[in-house]
Protein backbone atom coordinates (compact mmCIF):
# COMPACT_ATOMS: atom_id res chain seq x y z
CA UNK A 1 0.00 0.00 0.00
CA UNK A 2 1.44 3.35 -1.04
CA UNK A 3 1.28 6.38 1.26
CA UNK A 4 0.01 9.83 0.26
CA UNK A 5 3.53 11.21 0.76
CA UNK A 6 4.94 8.64 -1.67
CA UNK A 7 2.26 9.50 -4.23
CA UNK A 8 2.95 13.21 -3.85
CA UNK A 9 6.64 12.58 -4.42
CA UNK A 10 6.01 10.56 -7.57
CA UNK A 11 3.40 12.90 -9.00
CA UNK A 12 5.23 16.22 -8.55
CA UNK A 13 6.42 16.51 -12.16
CA UNK A 14 3.19 15.03 -13.53
CA UNK A 15 1.01 17.59 -11.74
CA UNK A 16 3.29 20.38 -12.94
CA UNK A 17 3.17 19.26 -16.59
CA UNK A 18 -0.64 19.15 -16.97
CA UNK A 19 -0.30 18.33 -20.71
CA UNK A 20 1.26 15.34 -22.45
CA UNK A 21 1.43 13.46 -25.74
CA UNK A 22 0.05 9.93 -26.09
CA UNK A 23 1.39 8.01 -29.10
CA UNK A 24 -0.20 4.82 -30.43
CA UNK A 25 2.25 3.44 -32.97
CA UNK A 26 2.99 -0.11 -33.97
CA UNK A 27 3.15 -2.52 -36.88
CA UNK A 28 -0.65 -2.11 -37.19
CA UNK A 29 -0.01 1.51 -38.24
CA UNK A 30 1.17 0.34 -41.65
CA UNK A 31 -2.26 -1.22 -42.36
CA UNK A 32 -3.95 2.12 -41.56
CA UNK A 33 -7.28 0.44 -40.85
CA UNK A 34 -7.48 -1.69 -44.00
CA UNK A 35 -6.88 -5.41 -44.57
CA UNK A 36 -7.33 -7.30 -47.85
CA UNK A 37 -8.92 -4.19 -49.41
CA UNK A 38 -11.57 -4.01 -46.68
CA UNK A 39 -11.68 -0.77 -44.71
CA UNK A 40 -12.37 -0.99 -40.99
CA UNK A 41 -13.57 1.83 -38.78
CA UNK A 42 -12.83 2.13 -35.08
CA UNK A 43 -9.43 1.82 -33.47
CA UNK A 44 -6.66 1.29 -36.01
CA UNK A 45 -4.58 -0.58 -33.43
CA UNK A 46 -7.33 -3.23 -33.26
CA UNK A 47 -7.08 -4.26 -36.93
CA UNK A 48 -5.70 -7.73 -36.11
CA UNK A 49 -8.73 -8.54 -33.98
CA UNK A 50 -11.32 -6.82 -36.17
CA UNK A 51 -10.08 -8.51 -39.36
CA UNK A 52 -9.33 -11.77 -37.48
CA UNK A 53 -5.86 -11.93 -38.97
CA UNK A 54 -4.25 -15.25 -37.96
CA UNK A 55 -1.14 -14.93 -35.82
CA UNK A 56 1.26 -16.45 -38.40
CA UNK A 57 -0.11 -14.19 -41.14
CA UNK A 58 0.12 -11.08 -38.94
CA UNK A 59 3.69 -11.97 -37.98
CA UNK A 60 4.72 -12.50 -41.58
CA UNK A 61 2.73 -9.95 -43.56
CA UNK A 62 2.41 -7.12 -41.05
CA UNK A 63 5.28 -7.28 -38.57
CA UNK A 64 7.63 -8.86 -41.09
CA UNK A 65 7.20 -5.96 -43.53
CA UNK A 66 7.17 -3.05 -41.09
CA UNK A 67 9.83 -0.54 -42.10
CA UNK A 68 9.18 3.06 -40.89
CA UNK A 69 12.13 4.62 -42.70
CA UNK A 70 10.80 8.18 -42.15
CA UNK A 71 10.78 7.87 -38.34
CA UNK A 72 12.56 10.79 -36.66
CA UNK A 73 12.48 10.68 -32.86
CA UNK A 74 13.87 14.20 -32.48
CA UNK A 75 11.21 15.65 -34.79
CA UNK A 76 8.42 13.92 -32.86
CA UNK A 77 9.64 15.21 -29.52
CA UNK A 78 10.23 18.75 -30.79
CA UNK A 79 6.67 18.78 -32.15
CA UNK A 80 5.32 17.69 -28.77
CA UNK A 81 7.36 20.29 -26.90
CA UNK A 82 6.34 23.22 -29.09
CA UNK A 83 2.69 22.20 -28.59
CA UNK A 84 3.19 22.64 -24.83
CA UNK A 85 3.44 18.99 -23.83
CA UNK A 86 5.57 18.14 -20.82
CA UNK A 87 5.63 14.37 -21.13
CA UNK A 88 5.38 11.69 -23.81
CA UNK A 89 3.97 8.17 -23.52
CA UNK A 90 4.26 5.66 -26.37
CA UNK A 91 3.04 2.11 -26.95
CA UNK A 92 5.88 -0.28 -26.15
CA UNK A 93 3.52 -3.23 -26.63
CA UNK A 94 -0.13 -2.95 -27.56
CA UNK A 95 -2.76 -5.69 -27.65
CA UNK A 96 -1.20 -7.28 -30.75
CA UNK A 97 1.66 -8.47 -28.55
CA UNK A 98 4.43 -6.99 -30.69
CA UNK A 99 7.29 -5.27 -28.85
CA UNK A 100 8.24 -1.92 -30.38
CA UNK A 101 11.63 -2.11 -28.65
CA UNK A 102 14.58 -4.49 -28.47
CA UNK A 103 13.13 -7.12 -26.14
CA UNK A 104 15.16 -10.08 -24.94
CA UNK A 105 12.01 -11.80 -23.71
CA UNK A 106 10.84 -12.52 -27.25
CA UNK A 107 12.17 -12.16 -30.78
CA UNK A 108 8.74 -10.82 -31.76
CA UNK A 109 10.08 -7.26 -31.63
CA UNK A 110 10.96 -4.41 -33.94
CA UNK A 111 14.72 -5.04 -33.94
CA UNK A 112 14.64 -8.78 -34.67
CA UNK A 113 11.38 -9.26 -36.60
CA UNK A 114 11.25 -6.30 -39.03
CA UNK A 115 13.40 -4.87 -41.82
CA UNK A 116 13.68 -1.66 -39.76
CA UNK A 117 16.06 -3.23 -37.29
CA UNK A 118 16.27 -0.19 -34.98
CA UNK A 119 14.97 0.52 -31.49
CA UNK A 120 12.70 3.61 -31.74
CA UNK A 121 12.02 3.56 -27.99
CA UNK A 122 15.72 4.08 -27.30
CA UNK A 123 15.80 6.98 -29.75
CA UNK A 124 12.67 8.58 -28.28
CA UNK A 125 14.03 8.21 -24.75
CA UNK A 126 17.20 10.05 -25.78
CA UNK A 127 15.25 12.79 -27.57
CA UNK A 128 13.04 13.37 -24.53
CA UNK A 129 16.11 13.80 -22.34
CA UNK A 130 17.58 16.26 -24.85
CA UNK A 131 14.43 18.41 -24.97
CA UNK A 132 13.41 18.12 -21.31
CA UNK A 133 10.27 15.98 -21.60
CA UNK A 134 9.38 13.19 -19.21
CA UNK A 135 9.08 9.82 -20.94
CA UNK A 136 7.02 6.69 -20.44
CA UNK A 137 5.49 3.58 -21.94
CA UNK A 138 2.03 2.25 -22.61
CA UNK A 139 2.18 -1.51 -22.03
CA UNK A 140 -0.75 -3.87 -22.63
CA UNK A 141 -0.19 -6.20 -19.69
CA UNK A 142 -3.38 -8.24 -20.03
CA UNK A 143 -4.17 -8.49 -23.75
CA UNK A 144 -1.94 -10.29 -26.23
CA UNK A 145 -3.07 -11.33 -29.71
CA UNK A 146 0.42 -12.40 -30.73
CA UNK A 147 0.72 -15.50 -28.54
CA UNK A 148 -1.36 -18.65 -28.99
CA UNK A 149 -1.66 -19.22 -25.25
CA UNK A 150 -2.01 -15.66 -24.03
CA UNK A 151 -5.05 -13.80 -22.71
CA UNK A 152 -7.11 -11.87 -25.19
CA UNK A 153 -6.87 -13.92 -28.40
CA UNK A 154 -10.08 -15.84 -28.89
CA UNK A 155 -10.86 -15.94 -32.61
CA UNK A 156 -8.43 -18.77 -33.28
CA UNK A 157 -7.85 -20.18 -29.81
CA UNK A 158 -9.99 -20.95 -26.78
CA UNK A 159 -8.15 -18.59 -24.47
CA UNK A 160 -9.14 -16.35 -21.56
CA UNK A 161 -9.86 -12.66 -21.99
CA UNK A 162 -10.70 -11.21 -25.35
CA UNK A 163 -14.23 -10.67 -26.57
CA UNK A 164 -15.54 -13.48 -24.36
CA UNK A 165 -14.67 -11.59 -21.18
CA UNK A 166 -17.82 -9.57 -20.61
CA UNK A 167 -18.10 -9.17 -16.87
CA UNK A 168 -14.66 -8.36 -15.55
CA UNK A 169 -13.26 -10.60 -12.84
CA UNK A 170 -16.49 -12.63 -12.73
CA UNK A 171 -15.26 -14.41 -15.85
CA UNK A 172 -12.33 -15.89 -13.93
CA UNK A 173 -14.65 -17.11 -11.19
CA UNK A 174 -16.62 -19.10 -13.76
CA UNK A 175 -13.59 -20.45 -15.63
CA UNK A 176 -10.90 -21.16 -13.01
CA UNK A 177 -9.19 -23.61 -15.36
CA UNK A 178 -7.70 -20.62 -17.20
CA UNK A 179 -6.05 -19.17 -14.10
CA UNK A 180 -2.77 -21.14 -14.50
CA UNK A 181 -2.61 -19.98 -18.11
CA UNK A 182 -3.01 -16.36 -17.07
CA UNK A 183 -0.32 -16.72 -14.42
CA UNK A 184 2.03 -18.35 -16.90
CA UNK A 185 1.59 -15.42 -19.31
CA UNK A 186 2.22 -12.87 -16.56
CA UNK A 187 5.30 -14.75 -15.34
CA UNK A 188 6.81 -15.40 -18.75
CA UNK A 189 5.95 -12.27 -20.72
CA UNK A 190 4.20 -9.41 -18.92
CA UNK A 191 6.42 -9.02 -15.87
CA UNK A 192 9.70 -9.80 -17.68
CA UNK A 193 8.97 -7.25 -20.42
CA UNK A 194 7.81 -4.61 -17.96
CA UNK A 195 11.00 -5.08 -15.95
CA UNK A 196 13.24 -4.79 -18.99
CA UNK A 197 11.44 -1.59 -20.01
CA UNK A 198 12.08 -0.17 -16.54
CA UNK A 199 15.69 -1.32 -16.27
CA UNK A 200 16.77 -0.57 -19.86
CA UNK A 201 14.97 2.73 -20.54
CA UNK A 202 14.41 4.24 -17.06
CA UNK A 203 10.92 5.59 -17.83
CA UNK A 204 9.21 8.19 -15.68
CA UNK A 205 5.74 6.70 -16.08
CA UNK A 206 4.08 3.40 -17.04
CA UNK A 207 0.62 3.41 -18.58
CA UNK A 208 -1.33 0.13 -18.34
CA UNK A 209 -4.72 -0.81 -19.78
CA UNK A 210 -7.69 -3.24 -19.54
CA UNK A 211 -7.11 -4.62 -16.00
CA UNK A 212 -10.41 -6.52 -16.20
CA UNK A 213 -8.78 -8.91 -18.67
CA UNK A 214 -6.69 -10.49 -15.90
CA UNK A 215 -7.59 -11.71 -12.40
CA UNK A 216 -7.03 -9.07 -9.74
CA UNK A 217 -4.33 -11.16 -8.09
CA UNK A 218 -2.25 -11.10 -11.29
CA UNK A 219 -2.60 -7.32 -11.62
CA UNK A 220 -1.46 -6.99 -8.02
CA UNK A 221 1.61 -9.11 -8.71
CA UNK A 222 2.48 -6.85 -11.65
CA UNK A 223 2.06 -3.76 -9.49
CA UNK A 224 4.31 -5.25 -6.80
CA UNK A 225 7.00 -5.97 -9.41
CA UNK A 226 6.79 -2.41 -10.77
CA UNK A 227 7.01 -0.79 -7.34
CA UNK A 228 10.01 -2.93 -6.40
CA UNK A 229 11.82 -2.19 -9.66
CA UNK A 230 11.40 1.60 -9.45
CA UNK A 231 9.52 3.08 -6.46
CA UNK A 232 9.50 6.58 -8.01
CA UNK A 233 7.77 5.43 -11.21
CA UNK A 234 4.33 6.95 -11.84
CA UNK A 235 1.71 4.28 -12.56
CA UNK A 236 -1.67 5.14 -14.08
CA UNK A 237 -4.99 3.83 -12.79
CA UNK A 238 -5.58 1.08 -15.36
CA UNK A 239 -3.36 -1.57 -13.82
CA UNK A 240 -5.56 -1.94 -10.76
CA UNK A 241 -8.61 0.29 -10.52
CA UNK A 242 -8.31 2.52 -7.48
CA UNK A 243 -4.68 1.68 -6.67
CA UNK A 244 -2.71 3.60 -9.29
CA UNK A 245 -1.19 7.01 -8.73
CA UNK A 246 -4.04 8.72 -10.60
CA UNK A 247 -7.32 7.92 -12.35
CA UNK A 248 -7.86 7.74 -16.10
CA UNK A 249 -11.07 8.91 -17.74
CA UNK A 250 -12.88 6.98 -20.44
CA UNK A 251 -11.32 6.76 -23.88
CA UNK A 252 -11.85 9.86 -26.06
CA UNK A 253 -13.50 12.12 -23.46
CA UNK A 254 -15.45 15.09 -24.79
CA UNK A 255 -16.54 16.37 -21.38
CA UNK A 256 -15.36 15.65 -17.86
CA UNK A 257 -17.62 14.56 -15.02
CA UNK A 258 -16.52 15.62 -11.53
CA UNK A 259 -13.23 14.00 -10.48
CA UNK A 260 -11.64 14.18 -7.07
CA UNK A 261 -7.91 13.91 -6.66
CA UNK A 262 -5.50 13.36 -9.56
CA UNK A 263 -6.82 12.30 -12.94
CA UNK A 264 -6.05 12.36 -16.65
CA UNK A 265 -8.14 12.59 -19.82
CA UNK A 266 -7.00 10.84 -23.00
CA UNK A 267 -8.61 12.45 -26.06
CA UNK A 268 -7.46 11.65 -29.56
CA UNK A 269 -7.38 13.84 -32.65
CA UNK A 270 -9.96 11.75 -34.53
CA UNK A 271 -11.85 8.67 -33.25
CA UNK A 272 -8.93 6.21 -33.42
CA UNK A 273 -5.80 5.96 -31.31
CA UNK A 274 -3.71 4.09 -33.87
CA UNK A 275 -3.42 5.52 -37.39
CA UNK A 276 -6.54 4.85 -39.48
CA UNK A 277 -6.63 6.54 -42.88
CA UNK A 278 -10.36 5.75 -43.09
CA UNK A 279 -11.10 8.12 -40.21
CA UNK A 280 -10.87 11.80 -41.18
CA UNK A 281 -13.00 13.05 -38.28
CA UNK A 282 -10.24 15.26 -36.85
CA UNK A 283 -11.51 17.93 -34.51
CA UNK A 284 -10.49 21.60 -34.89
CA UNK A 285 -7.67 23.10 -32.85
CA UNK A 286 -10.14 25.11 -30.76
CA UNK A 287 -11.72 21.86 -29.53
CA UNK A 288 -8.46 20.72 -27.95
CA UNK A 289 -7.58 24.15 -26.55
CA UNK A 290 -10.90 24.31 -24.74
CA UNK A 291 -10.72 20.68 -23.63
CA UNK A 292 -7.29 21.38 -22.16
CA UNK A 293 -8.67 24.34 -20.21
CA UNK A 294 -11.60 22.24 -18.97
CA UNK A 295 -9.34 19.48 -17.69
CA UNK A 296 -6.95 21.88 -15.94
CA UNK A 297 -9.88 23.77 -14.39
CA UNK A 298 -11.03 20.51 -12.81
CA UNK A 299 -7.58 19.55 -11.54
CA UNK A 300 -6.75 17.07 -14.28
CA UNK A 301 -4.14 16.44 -16.95
CA UNK A 302 -4.70 16.00 -20.66
CA UNK A 303 -2.78 13.28 -22.48
CA UNK A 304 -3.64 13.99 -26.10
CA UNK A 305 -3.17 11.13 -28.53
CA UNK A 306 -1.82 11.05 -32.05
CA UNK A 307 -1.38 7.98 -34.25
CA UNK A 308 1.68 8.26 -36.52
CA UNK A 309 1.64 6.51 -39.90
CA UNK A 310 3.37 3.25 -40.62
CA UNK A 311 6.18 4.99 -42.49
CA UNK A 312 7.13 6.93 -39.36
CA UNK A 313 5.62 10.27 -40.36
CA UNK A 314 2.91 12.05 -38.39
CA UNK A 315 -0.31 12.64 -40.30
CA UNK A 316 -0.58 16.19 -41.63
CA UNK A 317 -3.94 16.65 -39.90
CA UNK A 318 -2.29 15.88 -36.54
CA UNK A 319 0.66 18.13 -37.31
CA UNK A 320 -1.71 21.01 -38.05
CA UNK A 321 -3.52 20.48 -34.75
CA UNK A 322 -0.25 20.39 -32.83
CA UNK A 323 1.01 23.54 -34.53
CA UNK A 324 -2.27 25.29 -33.69
CA UNK A 325 -1.92 24.24 -30.05
CA UNK A 326 1.66 25.50 -30.10
CA UNK A 327 0.63 28.96 -31.29
CA UNK A 328 -1.92 29.22 -28.48
CA UNK A 329 0.51 27.76 -25.94
CA UNK A 330 3.26 30.24 -26.80
CA UNK A 331 1.00 33.01 -25.47
CA UNK A 332 -1.11 31.24 -22.86
CA UNK A 333 0.82 28.18 -21.69
CA UNK A 334 1.36 29.54 -18.19
CA UNK A 335 -2.41 29.30 -17.65
CA UNK A 336 -2.09 25.48 -17.86
CA UNK A 337 1.42 24.46 -16.77
CA UNK A 338 1.70 24.19 -12.99
CA UNK A 339 -1.89 25.25 -12.33
CA UNK A 340 -4.34 23.72 -9.90
CA UNK A 341 -8.09 23.22 -9.71
CA UNK A 342 -10.05 26.47 -9.84
CA UNK A 343 -11.86 27.72 -6.73
CA UNK A 344 -14.43 29.58 -8.86
CA UNK A 345 -17.90 28.33 -9.66
CA UNK A 346 -18.55 27.48 -13.30
CA UNK A 347 -18.66 30.68 -15.33
CA UNK A 348 -20.97 31.29 -18.29
CA UNK A 349 -18.10 32.56 -20.46
CA UNK A 350 -15.70 29.63 -20.01
CA UNK A 351 -13.31 28.05 -17.50
CA UNK A 352 -10.66 29.15 -15.02
CA UNK A 353 -7.43 27.83 -13.53
CA UNK A 354 -5.28 28.90 -10.60
CA UNK A 355 -1.59 29.27 -9.75
CA UNK A 356 -1.00 30.59 -6.24
CA UNK A 357 -2.79 33.94 -5.89
CA UNK A 358 -3.26 34.27 -9.65
CA UNK A 359 -6.43 33.21 -11.46
CA UNK A 360 -6.49 32.59 -15.20
CA UNK A 361 -9.83 33.24 -16.90
CA UNK A 362 -10.23 31.12 -20.05
CA UNK A 363 -12.81 33.09 -21.99
CA UNK A 364 -14.50 31.02 -24.69
CA UNK A 365 -17.49 33.34 -25.24
CA UNK A 366 -16.35 36.96 -25.41
CA UNK A 367 -18.82 39.54 -24.02
CA UNK A 368 -20.16 41.87 -26.69
CA UNK A 369 -20.67 44.75 -24.26
CA UNK A 370 -17.03 44.89 -23.11
CA UNK A 371 -17.84 43.65 -19.59
CA UNK A 372 -16.55 40.29 -18.42
CA UNK A 373 -18.37 39.43 -15.22
CA UNK A 374 -16.49 37.08 -12.90
CA UNK A 375 -19.07 35.61 -10.58
CA UNK A 376 -18.40 34.98 -6.91
CA UNK A 377 -14.88 36.32 -6.30
CA UNK A 378 -14.84 38.32 -3.04
CA UNK A 379 -11.01 38.35 -2.86
CA UNK A 380 -9.42 41.70 -3.75
CA UNK A 381 -8.02 41.83 -7.28
CA UNK A 382 -4.81 43.88 -7.58
CA UNK A 383 -4.30 43.69 -11.34
CA UNK A 384 -5.83 42.21 -14.48
CA UNK A 385 -4.38 41.75 -17.95
CA UNK A 386 -4.69 39.66 -21.06
CA UNK A 387 -1.82 37.20 -21.46
CA UNK A 388 -1.75 38.32 -25.08
CA UNK A 389 -1.15 41.92 -23.88
CA UNK A 390 0.55 41.64 -20.48
CA UNK A 391 1.73 45.28 -20.42
CA UNK A 392 -1.79 46.68 -20.79
CA UNK A 393 -3.71 46.47 -17.48
CA UNK A 394 -7.47 46.02 -17.61
CA UNK A 395 -9.74 48.06 -15.36
CA UNK A 396 -11.78 46.18 -12.75
CA UNK A 397 -14.81 47.18 -10.70
CA UNK A 398 -16.60 45.35 -7.91
CA UNK A 399 -20.37 45.08 -7.52
CA UNK A 400 -20.70 42.98 -4.37
CA UNK A 401 -18.97 39.59 -4.52
CA UNK A 402 -18.42 39.81 -8.28
CA UNK A 403 -15.72 41.41 -10.40
CA UNK A 404 -16.32 43.20 -13.71
CA UNK A 405 -13.30 43.33 -16.00
CA UNK A 406 -13.39 45.92 -18.79
CA UNK A 407 -12.21 44.06 -21.91
CA UNK A 408 -11.52 45.09 -25.52
CA UNK A 409 -14.29 44.82 -28.08
CA UNK A 410 -12.63 41.92 -29.90
CA UNK A 411 -11.26 38.69 -28.40
CA UNK A 412 -7.50 38.20 -28.96
CA UNK A 413 -8.12 34.49 -29.57
CA UNK A 414 -11.43 33.14 -30.88
CA UNK A 415 -10.90 29.77 -29.17
CA UNK A 416 -9.72 30.87 -25.71
CA UNK A 417 -8.55 34.33 -24.66
CA UNK A 418 -6.87 34.18 -21.26
CA UNK A 419 -7.05 36.95 -18.67
CA UNK A 420 -4.80 36.87 -15.59
CA UNK A 421 -6.19 38.19 -12.29
CA UNK A 422 -3.62 38.83 -9.56
CA UNK A 423 -5.34 38.60 -6.18
CA UNK A 424 -4.22 40.10 -2.89
CA UNK A 425 -4.47 36.71 -1.18
CA UNK A 426 -5.41 33.12 -1.92
CA UNK A 427 -8.58 33.40 -4.01
CA UNK A 428 -11.81 32.58 -2.22
CA UNK A 429 -15.00 31.96 -4.14
CA UNK A 430 -18.76 31.67 -3.89
CA UNK A 431 -19.83 28.20 -5.06
CA UNK A 432 -23.15 29.45 -6.43
CA UNK A 433 -23.09 29.97 -10.18
CA UNK A 434 -23.83 33.47 -11.50
CA UNK A 435 -26.11 33.50 -14.53
CA UNK A 436 -24.96 35.86 -17.27
CA UNK A 437 -27.31 38.34 -18.91
CA UNK A 438 -24.80 39.74 -21.42
CA UNK A 439 -23.81 36.51 -23.22
CA UNK A 440 -25.59 34.43 -25.84
CA UNK A 441 -26.46 31.45 -23.64
CA UNK A 442 -26.01 30.02 -20.16
CA UNK A 443 -25.43 26.28 -20.55
CA UNK A 444 -26.04 24.34 -17.35
CA UNK A 445 -24.32 21.01 -18.00
CA UNK A 446 -25.39 17.95 -16.07
CA UNK A 447 -21.70 17.38 -15.31
CA UNK A 448 -21.66 20.69 -13.39
CA UNK A 449 -24.75 19.86 -11.34
CA UNK A 450 -25.44 18.04 -8.09
CA UNK A 451 -27.05 14.64 -8.63
CA UNK A 452 -29.58 13.39 -6.11
CA UNK A 453 -30.92 9.87 -5.65
CA UNK A 454 -29.97 7.07 -8.05
CA UNK A 455 -28.46 9.30 -10.71
CA UNK A 456 -24.86 8.91 -11.83
CA UNK A 457 -22.60 10.67 -14.30
CA UNK A 458 -21.86 9.20 -17.71
CA UNK A 459 -18.29 8.50 -18.77
CA UNK A 460 -17.77 11.75 -20.69
CA UNK A 461 -17.50 10.40 -24.24
CA UNK A 462 -19.19 12.55 -26.87
CA UNK A 463 -22.37 10.48 -26.66
CA UNK A 464 -22.18 9.79 -22.96
CA UNK A 465 -21.93 13.19 -21.27
CA UNK A 466 -25.20 12.83 -19.40
CA UNK A 467 -26.76 12.26 -16.00
CA UNK A 468 -28.25 8.77 -16.21
CA UNK A 469 -29.93 5.91 -14.31
CA UNK A 470 -33.04 8.07 -13.78
CA UNK A 471 -35.26 5.37 -12.30
CA UNK A 472 -37.22 7.21 -9.61
CA UNK A 473 -39.34 10.35 -9.49
CA UNK A 474 -37.30 11.27 -6.39
CA UNK A 475 -34.12 11.54 -8.50
CA UNK A 476 -33.08 15.10 -9.31
CA UNK A 477 -30.43 17.17 -11.09
CA UNK A 478 -29.82 20.42 -9.22
CA UNK A 479 -27.96 23.67 -9.95
CA UNK A 480 -27.76 26.51 -7.39
CA UNK A 481 -27.69 29.79 -9.31
CA UNK A 482 -27.60 33.49 -8.59
CA UNK A 483 -28.67 36.65 -10.41
CA UNK A 484 -27.47 40.17 -9.75
CA UNK A 485 -30.60 41.61 -11.35
CA UNK A 486 -33.97 40.31 -12.45
CA UNK A 487 -33.81 38.84 -15.95
CA UNK A 488 -35.91 36.88 -18.41
CA UNK A 489 -34.61 33.80 -20.19
CA UNK A 490 -35.75 31.35 -22.80
CA UNK A 491 -35.44 27.93 -21.20
CA UNK A 492 -34.33 24.87 -23.14
CA UNK A 493 -33.43 21.26 -22.39
CA UNK A 494 -31.09 18.79 -24.12
CA UNK A 495 -31.25 15.07 -23.41
CA UNK A 496 -30.99 11.52 -24.72
CA UNK A 497 -33.79 8.97 -24.46
CA UNK A 498 -32.71 5.45 -25.52
CA UNK A 499 -35.09 3.42 -27.66
CA UNK A 500 -36.47 0.06 -26.59
CA UNK A 501 -34.20 -2.87 -27.53
CA UNK A 502 -35.67 -6.31 -26.89
CA UNK A 503 -32.48 -8.38 -27.13
CA UNK A 504 -28.87 -8.15 -26.06
CA UNK A 505 -26.53 -6.99 -28.79
CA UNK A 506 -22.80 -7.05 -29.38
CA UNK A 507 -21.12 -3.70 -30.03
CA UNK A 508 -17.55 -2.59 -30.61
CA UNK A 509 -16.12 -1.21 -27.39
CA UNK A 510 -12.84 0.31 -26.26
CA UNK A 511 -11.21 -3.08 -25.79
CA UNK A 512 -13.11 -5.29 -28.20
CA UNK A 513 -16.68 -6.40 -28.54
CA UNK A 514 -18.95 -5.98 -25.54
CA UNK A 515 -22.51 -6.99 -24.83
CA UNK A 516 -25.09 -4.23 -24.41
CA UNK A 517 -28.07 -5.57 -22.46
CA UNK A 518 -31.66 -5.27 -23.59
CA UNK A 519 -33.24 -1.93 -22.66
CA UNK A 520 -36.91 -1.13 -22.08
CA UNK A 521 -36.38 2.37 -23.36
CA UNK A 522 -36.72 5.77 -21.75
CA UNK A 523 -40.01 7.52 -21.28
CA UNK A 524 -42.23 9.59 -19.07
CA UNK A 525 -42.75 13.22 -18.12
CA UNK A 526 -40.04 15.50 -16.73
CA UNK A 527 -40.38 18.72 -14.73
CA UNK A 528 -38.01 21.70 -14.67
CA UNK A 529 -38.47 23.94 -11.63
CA UNK A 530 -37.12 27.50 -11.83
CA UNK A 531 -37.93 30.32 -9.39
CA UNK A 532 -41.39 28.99 -8.56
CA UNK A 533 -42.19 28.10 -12.17
CA UNK A 534 -42.79 24.54 -13.38
CA UNK A 535 -42.15 23.49 -16.97
CA UNK A 536 -43.17 19.99 -18.00
CA UNK A 537 -42.33 17.98 -21.06
CA UNK A 538 -43.02 14.53 -22.48
CA UNK A 539 -39.89 12.47 -23.15
CA UNK A 540 -39.37 11.65 -26.83
CA UNK A 541 -37.05 8.84 -27.96
CA UNK A 542 -33.83 9.93 -29.63
CA UNK A 543 -30.37 11.33 -28.99
CA UNK A 544 -29.26 14.91 -28.35
CA UNK A 545 -32.85 16.10 -28.41
CA UNK A 546 -33.37 19.82 -27.84
CA UNK A 547 -36.69 21.28 -26.71
CA UNK A 548 -37.67 24.87 -25.93
CA UNK A 549 -39.80 24.98 -22.79
CA UNK A 550 -40.75 28.66 -22.69
CA UNK A 551 -39.72 31.95 -21.09
CA UNK A 552 -39.03 32.38 -17.40
CA UNK A 553 -38.35 35.54 -15.38
CA UNK A 554 -35.94 34.98 -12.50
CA UNK A 555 -35.67 37.62 -9.77
CA UNK A 556 -32.35 38.84 -8.41
CA UNK A 557 -30.98 36.60 -5.69
CA UNK A 558 -30.14 32.92 -5.13
CA UNK A 559 -32.29 30.18 -6.62
CA UNK A 560 -32.26 26.46 -7.23
CA UNK A 561 -32.92 25.03 -10.68
CA UNK A 562 -34.11 21.44 -10.42
CA UNK A 563 -35.06 18.75 -12.93
CA UNK A 564 -37.16 15.83 -11.70
CA UNK A 565 -39.51 13.24 -13.11
CA UNK A 566 -43.28 13.44 -12.77
CA UNK A 567 -43.85 10.00 -14.27
CA UNK A 568 -41.48 7.30 -15.52
CA UNK A 569 -42.90 4.90 -18.09
CA UNK A 570 -39.69 3.30 -19.36
CA UNK A 571 -36.67 1.64 -17.83
CA UNK A 572 -35.48 5.17 -17.09
CA UNK A 573 -36.85 8.68 -17.53
CA UNK A 574 -34.16 10.22 -19.76
CA UNK A 575 -30.45 11.00 -19.82
CA UNK A 576 -30.02 14.71 -19.22
CA UNK A 577 -27.21 16.54 -20.98
CA UNK A 578 -27.94 20.19 -20.15
CA UNK A 579 -30.36 23.05 -19.66
CA UNK A 580 -29.94 26.33 -21.50
CA UNK A 581 -30.98 29.82 -20.40
CA UNK A 582 -30.89 32.33 -23.26
CA UNK A 583 -31.27 35.94 -22.07
CA UNK A 584 -34.28 37.67 -23.61
CA UNK A 585 -33.55 41.26 -24.56
CA UNK A 586 -36.61 43.46 -24.13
Amino acid sequence: MTTSAERDMRLGWWREARFGMFIHWGVYSSLSGTWNDKAYGGYGEHIQRMAKIPIPVYRREVAGKFNPVAFDADAWVRLAKQAGMGYLIITAKHHDGFAMYDSRVTDYNIVKATPFGRDPMKELRAACKTHGLKFGFYYSHAFDWGEENAPGNDWDYNNPGGDKLLHGSDWWDHYPEFLPQARKYVDEKSIPQILELIHNYDPDIMWFDTPHKLPDEENRRIMAAVRKAKPTLVVNGRLIYGLGDYDSTCDRPAEFPPHEGDWEGIPTTNESYGYNKNDRSHKPVAYFIRLLAKSAARGGNELMNIGPMGNGRIDEADVNILHGLGRWWAVNGESIRGTTRTPLAVQAWGESTRKGNRLYLHVFDWPSDGKLVVGGLPTTVLRACLLARPDAPLNCSRPGVDIIVAVPAAAPDAADSVIALDCAAEPRADSTRLLAVNLATNTLRAFDATLSGNLRFGSGEKNNDTAQNWVSTDDAVIWPVRLRETATFELGINYDAPWTSKVKRMVEGDAGKEIVPAHQGAGGEYVVQVAGNHFTGQVRPGSKLTETLGQVTIPAGIHEIRVTGHEITGQELLRLRSLTLLPVVK
